[in-house]
């Protein structure tokens, strides 16, 4: 898999801007991808030192459509964690 193709969006929610604190960052991830490859992606696209990266699976939801009840598809979210000194600019102000 191509580096960008890897990082679908960055996740911006109350928990996440909380995690900026201690220089964490999130990410949708494409699935099927490994921690090495988010690294990587994530170096490449922001110029920053990755440290750790921990990755989970969110499962789907049942959801109603009229009478119908659709299954919402499971997706894959990456927390990464930079050096103290890097930051990432995308999510400065946000």
């Amino acid at each position: 898999m191509y580096l960008h193709e890897v990082l679908r969006r960055p996740l911006i929610t109350e928990k996440t801007t909380l995690l900026k604190g201690q220089n964490r960052y999130a990410f949708e991830v494409a699935q099927g991808v490994a921690k090495h490859q988010i690294k990587e992606a994530v170096e490449a696209a922001f110029k920053v030192k990755v440290v750790k990266v921990n990755v989970m699976t969110v499962p789907g939801k049942l959801r109603r459509v009229g009478r119908r009840q659709v299954m919402t598809p499971s997706w894959k979210k990456a927390v990464v964690t930079l050096e103290p000194e890097h930051t990432i600019e995308f999510f400065e102000g946000v």
